[in-house]
């Protein structure tokens, strides 16, 4: 099984880390483009946004191709498109060339929890699957940390171009320890792209699905949104923090869902295996993860306040990904990459929609003195976000208490 692991898993996890290196690095970044090409919070939101979107619009594609061709080939073809987005976003000098790489970017990398989804699958028992993607998921986030406390102290040496020039080389060493270690496993005949998509509309009509996913997606929603972007405008304008306080704090929730990534992942593993519902933790998260919310609605100020709230929520909301898994134990192994990818395409457009929306409610007030956004629109977002868990975890309870899983 380890080595397994280090010859399957651990390369496919290389880009997941650039998976999460490049959704992370504009939190950073992004105040910096804002102030330097005067973009408004919608333009801002548009732009970072624009990989969720493309990174959604290819998920169903994605599922197919990973299905038929394995990941290895995939993440191979994939990775370089990556590498080729970052590149063009370090040449670009203007909102239109940023928007298409970051198009580029987000379809180079959406394959990147996906594929190792697709290999554990494959490689591992049903049972430790999701142990498996919690632990490629807390090596893979070592990217979110490469994208805060690194980048803000690389940025008065090389620029936000040079931080494009860096993620570029870690995306082609990405590729090429993919393509030298990893082997595809051969999988069940495939149906053709129609017999393939018409699984996949399958997939998407299943009750049980739409009972478990919004509640499982929103949690990777609210990670991506805030850490892809908001969480450092947030830090700015909302707890009055510095930029290397900011970074500092951004490199904590890094660290929170790293780590949340393993334990939480670990842990339905382990409490699976002894015989507890699947949806145990993911349930029991959803309701600490608005506990926590709450406490942003008071606008805290405090360093190290503020730095616990985002390392816990973090830590809380890494029970998204190991959801996945849970979900997609209600279907055929061979169909694993199509039901992560639908899965994906939820959590994909509703990070799209979140981050523009964020960008939108923000607009409604007025800018700051200091160029920033009113803490008001910040807390209106925050309970927006919040009612939406609220509604999706009723609808989730329903279905769980009446099969008798929760």
């Amino acid at each position: 099984m380890r080595a397994t692991f280090i010859r399957v898993t651990l390369p496919l996890t290389g880009m997941g880390f650039v998976n999460q290196a490049g959704r992370g690095v504009m939190a950073v970044v992004g105040p910096v483009l804002a102030v330097q090409y005067a973009l408004s919070a919608s333009e801002l939101g548009l732009l970072s946004s624009m990989l969720f979107f493309a990174y959604c619009l290819w998920q169903l594609p994605l599922g197919v191709l990973l299905d038929m061709f394995g990941p290895r080939r995939v993440q191979t073809w994939m990775g370089l498109l990556a590498a080729a987005g970052f590149a063009l976003f370090a040449l670009s000098d203007g909102l239109a060339g940023f928007m298409i790489a970051r198009a580029m970017i987000g379809v180079g990398v959406a394959a990147g929890l996906m594929a190792v989804l697709k290999a554990n699958a494959q490689f591992f028992p049903r049972a430790q699957v999701a142990g498996m993607t919690g632990i490629a998921m807390f090596i893979g986030t070592g990217g979110s940390l490469l994208a805060t406390a690194p980048v803000q102290a690389l940025l008065p040496h090389i620029g936000w171009r040079g931080v494009f020039w860096v993620l570029t080389a870690i995306t082609l060493a990405a590729v090429l320890w993919i393509h030298t270690s990893v082997q595809d496993k051969p999988g069940a005949p495939s149906r053709g792209w129609r017999g393939e998509t018409a699984v996949i509309v399958a997939i998407a009509r299943t009750g049980i699905f739409w009972r478990l996913a919004p509640l499982i997606a929103l949690m990777s929603i609210f990670n991506f949104t805030y850490h892809g972007l908001w969480a450092g405008p947030w830090l700015r304008d909302v707890a009055g923090l510095d930029g290397q306080a900011r970074a500092a704090t951004l490199f904590c929730y890094a660290l929170g869902m790293m780590t949340g990534g393993l334990a939480m992942g670990q842990l339905t593993s382990r409490l699976q295996m002894r015989g507890h519902p699947p949806m145990l933790v993911p349930a029991a998260a959803a309701v600490a993860m608005l506990l926590i919310q709450s406490g942003f609605l008071f606008g805290p100020t405090d360093f190290v306040t503020v730095t616990v709230l985002w390392f816990l929520l973090a830590l809380i909301a890494a029970a998204g990904p190991p959801g996945y898994a849970v979900i997609a134990q209600f279907f055929p192994v061979e169909q694993m990459g199509r039901v992560s990818t639908v899965i994906n395409t939820v959590v994909l457009g509703g990070a799209f929609l979140m981050q523009s929306l964020i960008g939108w409610i923000l607009d409604l007030w007025p800018r700051t003195a200091a160029g920033g956004w009113d803490p008001a629109g910040y807390r209106w977002a925050m309970a927006l976000a919040m009612a939406m868990q609220v509604v999706a975890l009723a609808w989730a309870w329903r279905f769980l208490k009446r099969k008798g899983s929760a």
